[in-house]
Formats: C-alpha cells, structure tokens, sequence
C-alpha cells in the first residue's frame, strides 16, 4: 500500500489543523492505519492508530489523547487526523502508516508502511 499525506503547516498555539493521508494500491479495510511524528531531539513516535474493517478501535498516545482524533473513509481510500488545542511541543514531521490487518485491534508502533511526511509548526 502506498500513503501520501497533505495537510501540514504552520499553525499558533491553540490552533487546528486536519492531516490526510490518501491511500493506494491496497484495500484500506484490510488495514490498520495510524500516524507517527519525529519531534526535534526524540525519537519517531506512534500517536495514534484505527483498527481495520470498520475502525471501531482507536488508541491515542498520552501527549495527544484528547486533543487529536483518528478517523477513516474506506470508500475514499483516505485517513484523517483532526488536531486541536496545538501545543509547540507537537512541532515535528508527521507520517501517515499501514499495516496489513484483519484484527479488531491496531498498534500503535507495528506499521509497515510509511509516508514521506508532512512537517506540523506550532509557533506564535
């Protein structure tokens, strides 16, 4: 499955912003999908993933959990994260991420497709 993401940019403390990630070459049921970041000075990190099929489960890391949201459109082959309340320390490169699944569940650091990343400034 191939994953090109869009949506980044420079956005003030507080603010939105909607990451997409259009998909082919696979089926985005047969899937979990999920986004990692590389923040200056850490290492890559899963934020956050949706489980195959319908994408009933979702999880969250700690730093996003409550502000970021995960969502899918299997028809438009196209994953989402919906980022609110941005904090500076979500600065990073966002990557979009695949793995082959038919499990109800998804993991967070278990992704074997990438995209090539979107960078994410949260700055006043």
């Amino acid at each position: 499955i191939q994953l090109v993401d869009s949506g980044g940019g420079l956005v003030q403390p507080g603010g939105s912003l909607r990451l997409s990630c259009e998909t082919s070459g696979g089926f985005l049921e047969y899937h979990f999908l999920g986004w990692v970041r590389q923040v200056p000075g850490k290492e890559r990190e899963g934020i956050s993933c949706i489980s195959s099929g319908d994408g009933t489960y979702t999880a969250y890391a700690d730093s996003v959990k409550g502000r970021f949201t995960i969502s899918k459109d299997n028809a438009k082959n196209t994953f989402y994260l919906e980022m609110k309340r941005l904090k500076p320390e979500d600065t990073g490169v966002y990557y979009c991420a695949a793995r082959p699944s038919l499990q109800s569940v998804c993991i967070m650091d278990r992704f074997t497709s990438w995209s090539q990343g979107t960078q994410v400034t949260v700055s006043s």
